[in-house]
């Protein structure tokens, strides 16, 4: 739903420009149609492409009330261009806002104001993003599988052509002569295109719960699930732990687990998540997902050692000892290594 807000406003963004090279505003009906029209809804680009990204990387995410305060500037745009409909429509016997024959939408303080608006959700949803990768790498042993890079990729992108477009309010503030802004316009086109395409491709919806307060910078310090004892953050007691981590991860082969979770872990120790988040930080210095990869990386690297590489693939000893994909296995296996798996293999003579 989002997604496809998102491309729709991106196509009537687009609509002043295209039909206005098609003669729309030389007069008549088209003319009228595309001053009482508001098609650039400035407004709104920047809150729907927030809540798409909060929609995709949070799974319990829903619109709330207390959410509806960001669609507040679009109302009372609206409601402007409602004004003007009826004023120079139904009140005056002549244009009265559109005495100057500039399309409204085309304004300069509102081009400017809608600028303002894109990049501050442009900034709001890369925060949101980079509090989720935190959090995803914390809580479950597949962060790399759910990291939704191209929201990274796209929102660079789209600060780009912003930036260019600051740019050109500098050198050349007149937007309303949209004729020399085709390179703009073209620029904006590929962007949209890029992100209908990506996103139609990244369906996968994340498996993580963002805390409420995703927009501050995240610190991997979590919530109990249960009261604390008073010696439970003693580093004593989160030393005992790491062993009982271990014997469980030898005995339970859990690292085979390709969608193994903190929640898991910590119901297999019978405690509470934060226990075991603080153990393996501060025992073992790795976030959740780089301990698990690790214990994986190992099981590979005993599995090479025992010359299952002559009856099997790399991505099949890879698949067996809990890796989710190729790509995933050589990034984790080089980080723990400092070689990639052929590396590993030749310089061991295996």
């Amino acid at each position: 739903f989002w997604l496809a807000t998102f491309v729709v406003l991106g196509g009537f963004y687009l609509c002043p420009f295209m039909l206005g090279y098609a003669g729309w505003y030389s007069g008549g009906t088209y003319r009228t149609f595309m001053f009482f029209v508001p098609f650039q809804q400035l407004f709104l680009i920047g809150p729907v492409l927030f809540f798409y990204v909060k929609a995709l990387l949070d799974k319990d995410f829903q619109l709330s009330r207390t959410d509806l305060i960001h669609f507040l500037p679009a109302a009372l745009y609206l409601l402007y261009s409602l004004v003007v409909f009826v004023g120079d429509v139904f009140l005056f016997e002549e244009y009265y806002f559109y005495a100057d024959g500039r399309d409204k939408d085309l304004a300069f303080w509102y081009q400017m104001a809608g600028l303002v608006s894109m990049l501050f959700y442009l900034l709001l949803s890369l925060r949101y993003y980079w509090n989720y990768r935190k959090i995803s790498v914390q809580e479950v042993s597949f962060a790399d599988a759910i990291a939704f890079n191209w929201i990274q990729h796209f929102a660079i992108a789209f600060s780009l052509i912003l930036l260019l477009r600051v740019l050109f309010f500098i050198l050349n503030p007149e937007w309303g002569q949209f004729g020399s802004k085709y390179w703009y316009y073209l620029c904006f086109s590929v962007l949209l295109q890029y992100i209908s395409i990506s996103g139609y491709n990244n369906t996968v919806r994340a498996t993580i719960k963002m805390p409420a307060d995703s927009l501050v910078d995240w610190e991997p310090v979590e919530e109990m699930e249960t009261p604390p004892s008073p010696l439970e953050g003693d580093q004593d007691i989160l030393s005992n732990w790491k062993p009982k981590i271990n014997d469980l991860f030898e005995a339970e082969k859990l690292h085979q687990n390709p969608s193994l979770t903190l929640t898991d872990l910590a119901t297999l120790l019978n405690t509470n998540r934060s226990i075991v988040s603080k153990a393996i930080n501060q025992e073992f210095q790795m976030n959740f997902n780089d301990f698990v990869n690790e214990k994986r990386a190992a099981a590979v690297i005993q599995k090479l050692r025992a010359g299952e590489h002559a009856q099997n693939t790399l991505l099949g000893i890879a698949l067996d000892c809990g890796f989710n994909s190729k790509t995933t296995f050589n990034r984790a296996f080089k980080k723990h290594t400092m070689l990639t798996p052929q590396q590993f293999i030749n310089q061991n003579k295996l």
